[in-house]
């Protein structure tokens, strides 16, 4: 159902332009030069462009091709092969720009739409499932051109389409400021274990006296213990964020899901680590858990050390993972790690516990803001709710 005012049109009968880029642009890259954005530039949660793997061009102005692809401000960019449907918008500013045969550029008559608008409404989570709904047959996923000028929109009156995108912009540069003191966090805490976990900074003991003993280096296996999960592994993957007990992979994921049973459960010698035992990935856990996976090792600190900071260490060695084989036992217990007495082990796991908490606090806020956002644009760009905009702008 159409709301009152709004109407029903194609992406297609708002542009003055749709194309896509060359397939010829590697010839052309270059340390310096033109911005040059690819599907790696954009993203599905948002507008913003991912600028911290960027690529430039030289000379690529001079081609035919480069003429045709170069970017203007409030140019919308969509990926059109592997991953379709993530969205770029290019701001006032962005400075010479091009895009290759992966991408559409949709270049729309500022009579016609607010491209912002229109660059929020494709990134939105339903309209994104309609285009990638749009795939055009074939083994290789892709949209055309035709089909991507025939992506269905609706949209309300121009002033209406501005004041959603200026309340969206708000909310997105909140979530770039949360980001960017999110990744200075993290870098600080890597720039912090660097120095702590070799020695090359050393910390005050308790009475404000510099610690000053010699450090030694061990093997793993002598400071740590290692459980099966066996007794752990969770018998139903019917996870619900209803359940209270989360089920751990030692993954990227970490939490899997949350499962209702009530057996079996992780709680005893925390905190702990789980180790994947192919891949060597490792995470901290502080609370009970199931396991999902036979080969989660669970690592526990012997008398005198400190888990944390053979966690932290662990994370700074460079290890190169061989063939799909269990590698704890075999090779990755014989690694050794640098280790101070006790008291100097609790005091640097303590530092980077309080940068945990930093970070672990501009987490959960992004998360928070990301929600909110998507709650917002759910109701905005559908007419559920309407903003108000002044009569003379109207």
């Amino acid at each position: 159902m159409v709301p009152e005012g709004w109407s029903a049109t194609k992406l297609g009968k708002l542009a003055t332009t749709v194309t896509s880029g060359s397939r010829d642009w590697a010839q052309y890259y270059s340390d310096t030069g033109s911005k040059f954005i690819r599907m790696t530039n954009l993203r599905r949660d948002g507008i913003s462009l991912l600028l911290n793997d960027l690529k430039f061009v030289d000379i690529y102005s001079r081609s035919s091709d480069g003429k045709r692809t170069s970017l203007q401000a409030g140019d919308i960019l969509i990926s059109i092969t592997a991953e379709l449907g993530k969205i770029g918008w290019i701001p006032e500013g962005f400075g010479e720009a091009y895009i290759n045969q992966h991408t559409a550029l949709v270049r729309l008559s500022p009579k016609n739409a607010d491209s912002k608008y229109v660059a929020y409404l494709l990134s939105s989570s339903q309209l994104n499932k309609t285009i990638n709904s749009l795939n055009d047959a074939g083994a290789k996923a892709g949209l055309n051109l035709p089909t991507i000028k025939a992506i269905p929109l609706i949209v309300p009156p121009i002033v209406e389409q501005k004041k959603i995108a200026q309340i969206l912009t708000t909310w997105d540069k909140a979530i770039t400021t949360t980001e960017h003191l999110l990744a200075n966090s993290q870098q600080q805490k890597k720039a912090l274990m660097q120095q702590l976990l070799t020695g090359k900074k050393r910390l005050l003991d308790k009475n404000g006296v510099r610690f000053s003993g010699d450090w030694h280096r061990i093997e793993l296996g002598a400071l740590l213990d290692y459980k099966q999960p066996t007794p752990y592994l969770v018998k139903s993957t019917e996870y619900s964020d209803a359940h209270k007990v989360p089920v751990l992979t030692a993954g990227k994921t970490f939490i899997l899901g949350y499962t209702n049973e009530d057996f079996g459960i992780y709680q005893e010698d925390l905190p702990a680590i789980i180790f994947d035992d192919f891949t060597t990935s490792s995470k901290f856990v502080d609370f009970p858990f199931k396991a999902k996976s036979s080969a989660m090792k669970i690592l526990t600190a012997k008398k005198g050390i400190s888990i944390k900071y053979v966690f932290e260490a662990m994370q700074m060695l460079n290890f190169s993972v061989g063939g799909h084989q269990r590698h704890w036992i075999s090779i990755y217990s014989n690694l050794v790690i640098p280790m101070p007495d006790k008291d100097e082990q609790q005091q640097i796991a303590q530092v980077l516990i309080t940068a945990d908490r930093e970070i672990e606090t501009l987490q959960q806020k992004l998360a928070c803001l990301k929600q909110e956002k998507k709650a917002l644009m759910q109701q905005l760009l559908t007419g559920k709710r309407r903003v108000k905009v002044n009569k003379e702008a109207a």
